[in-house]
This record gives structure tokens, C-alpha cells and sequence, in this order.
């Protein structure tokens, strides 16, 4: 795998990782399954190709997070006020949002290749390096500012309405408020994940979002089984292996490809590396048991 390959894939890894962090939000800190992800994650890149096309790319950054957060209490909505299973729920907001990321496009893909981008000063001013620069200073900054927040108290509330709602609405905290605003902030950052992949690429599609999901809990188990849960600084820990578990991933994908596997086997990879990443830590158990067996067997 030659340099400028793995180079895209680590740039790539880093726009992903935003979709990780989302996923941590929903999935590790409010224990909900979030299926809004895929739709998302395509009405990010649609909003953001639609303004950049306009020569308008960073605030079409900016209104893709407005239009994430927007999906988000959507499926917030369905979930608190109208008691659907937060997995319904995301089913819902994700097929309307096919229908809304066409509207908003206008037709089934926009590219832009002749516009400038939010990366086409960065190119300018580091040449081939510009995009990795750029990717891994929003990928920082967004992971500071996701600690910081979870370190207030709306954050603290929110992380222990993931690990007891009961409790949390016993201590007067309203489970459906911090319920929302975790949705909306999961599907916030996956909406700037795909603004920004779309400018990256310049390149929006409706389907781009398919199997985000997957890409996401790939990413986010990987850089846990890299890094481990639990023990002391948890929440960098769990933020850190978010991000670094994406650009792992991407590079797997980049193998993959380098190894000339066909195109319509990469979603069953994406399949075996989350089974394989979930199944690992009991895998691991069931070595270290059988070789503690072994080990009993001889000494005795």
C-alpha cells in the first residue's frame, strides 16, 4: 500500500471518527440504539454540497449541523413524547430523511469539483498535506470540546441518564430533556461528518449514508478493544478510541482494497470486522482460561 494511499485513508479515518463520536454519545453515554445515523449522516453531506456549490462551503458546514440537530429531536420526539422504541424511532426519521436529503438536493447526487471547499485553503497553503491538517484539527477540536461538555453538569446528567434513567428522574432531573439533547448533539456531529466527507470528496449522493451505522459501532469497538474500557480517565479514553478506532478502520478498508477484494464483498467485511472487534474481549477470556488450565494441570 503506497503512502498516498494510506494517507487518504488515515483523511478519511478522521472524517469518519466524527460518526464515531456521535455513535458514542447515543450508544456508550445514553445506551440508545440510534438508527438515525444513516439518514443523517447523508442530509449532512446534502446540505453542505448544496451550499459549496453556491460558493458557500462553510456555511454549509454550518447549516448541516442545524439540519442534524433538527433529524435528531425528530427521533428525540418520537422517542419521549410518543413512546416509540428508540430503534423504531430512528427506522422512522431515517427513511423520512430519504425523502428530505432528495428535496434538498434536488436530484440523487451533486458534485462540485471546480468549487473551492473548506479544505482548498488548507491545500493551498500545506500542498498534499492540507487535507490530512484540516481533518485532524476539526477531529481535535471536536473531541476537546465533546469532553469538555460531558464534564458540565447537562453533560453529567447525561451520561447518568445512559446508565440509570430512574435514578436520574428520582433526582429531578428530566430524563426526556437530557434524552434530547444527547440525540440531537449524536446526530449534530454525524451531520458535520458528512458535510464534511461530501466537501472532501466533493461529491453528495443520496445513498451515501448506507451502512454508516455499521461503520460507526465498527470504529468505536475497534478503538476499544485497542484502548479498553473502564479503569481511570474513561471519557477521553472512550473519546480517544472513537477516533483512533476510525482511522484504524479506514486503513483495514485501504488494506482491503489494496489487496484487490471485490467491491461487493466490502459490506460483508464490514460485518466480520465489528463481529470479530465484539467478540474479541470473550475470545481473549476464553484463551487466557484454557491456557490458565493448562498451566493449573502441569503444576499440579
Amino acid at each position: 500500500m503506497s503512502l498516498l494511499v494510506l494517507r487518504g485513508a488515515v483523511e478519511q479515518g478522521l472524517i469518519y471518527a466524527l460518526v464515531a463520536l456521535g455513535l458514542y454519545i447515543s450508544f456508550r453515554t445514553l445506551d440508545i440504539a440510534d438508527l438515525t445515523t444513516d439518514g443523517t449522516f447523508t442530509l449532512g453531506g446534502a446540505v453542505s454540497a448544496v451550499f459549496a456549490v453556491n460558493g458557500q462551503p462553510l456555511l454549509g458546514l454550518v447549516l448541516a449541523v442545524v439540519a442534524g440537530t433538527l433529524a435528531g429531536f425528530v427521533t428525540a420526539l418520537l422517542q419521549t413524547r410518543l413512546r416509540v422504541q428508540p430503534i423504531l424511532a430512528g427506522i422512522i426519521t431515517m427513511t423520512a430523511l430519504y425523502s428530505v436529503n432528495l428535496i434538498v438536493m434536488g436530484k440523487p447526487n451533486v458534485n462540485f469539483l471546480k468549487e473551492d471547499t473548506i479544505f482548498t485553503a488548507a491545500q493551498n497553503t500545506l500542498g498534499a498535506w492540507g487535507n490530512l491538517a484540516q481533518a485532524l484539527a476539526i477531529t481535535a477540536v471536536l473531541c476537546v470540546l465533546l469532553v469538555l461538555f460531558l464534564r458540565t453538569q447537562l453533560g453529567l446528567s447525561l451520561r447518568a441518564t445512559g446508565d440509570n434513567r430512574d435514578m436520574v428522574a428520582a433526582s429531578s432531573i428530566n430524563p426526556t430533556f437530557t434524552v434530547t439533547v444527547g440525540l440531537c448533539l449524536s446526530n449534530a456531529v454525524v451531520a458535520l461528518s458528512g458535510a464534511l466527507l461530501a466537501q472532501y470528496q466533493k461529491f453528495a449522493d443520496n445513498t451515501m449514508g448506507n451502512g454508516m451505522v455499521v461503520i460507526g459501532l465498527a470504529s468505536l469497538i475497534i478503538g476499544e478493544v485497542i484502548f479498553g474500557r473502564g479503569g481511570r480517565h474513561t471519557l477521553v479514553r472512550g473519546v480517544l478510541a472513537a477516533s483512533v478506532g476510525a482511522v484504524v478502520y479506514r486503513i483495514i478498508i485501504a488494506v482491503a482494497i489494496a489487496a484487490h477484494i471485490d467491491a461487493k464483498n466490502m459490506k460483508l467485511l464490514s460485518a466480520i470486522i465489528v463481529a470479530a472487534a465484539i467478540s474479541y474481549p470473550a475470545i481473549r477470556d476464553k484463551i487466557l482460561f484454557a491456557k490458565k488450565r493448562r498451566e493449573a494441570k502441569q503444576n499440579g
